[in-house]
């Protein structure tokens, strides 16, 4: 593609702090029409919190979301690109992790998200079929 993650990915991510309940993070997932959260304490990136995540790890275990907080329930161990990655880089982590979004940091500060459905907007090629066909697995 030759195409770098700076041109494709979403700027200016509306993020929470670890102590913020699970209410707030859904709150601006409806706010800003997104599935993923990403957690960040003093502007560095810790955790990501999904709609799925709040679903499984907060309604099915029957805890409240006004005391539980999103550092509770967050994944940690993240898997991001850097503003100048090659966007071939982030279809294959993305392919080969299984996600359908990355954070985008520089060092360890926040700086974007890239989602799968930028890369499928600006890829018409095979191989960006193919891989958006093996995240949805």
């Amino acid at each position: 593609m030759g195409t770098s993650v700076k041109e494709v990915m979403t700027r200016d991510v509306r993020a929470c702090e670890p102590n913020a309940t699970v209410v707030e993070a859904a709150k601006v997932m409806v706010q800003e029409d997104v599935g993923p959260v990403p957690i960040v304490e003093d502007g560095r990136l810790v955790g990501i919190v999904t709609d799925r995540d709040i679903v499984v790890r907060v309604v099915a275990e029957g805890r409240d979301p006004n005391a539980t907080t999103v550092g509770e329930i967050a994944s940690t161990e993240l898997v991001t690109v850097s503003p100048g990655d090659n966007l071939d880089e982030a279809l294959n982590l993305l392919a080969k992790r299984q996600v359908r979004r990355l954070p985008v940091v520089e060092g360890d500060r926040l700086v974007g998200i890239v989602a799968q459905a930028d890369i499928a907007r600006l890829g018409k090629d095979q191989k960006t079929g193919e891989v958006v066909e093996e995240i949805s697995r």
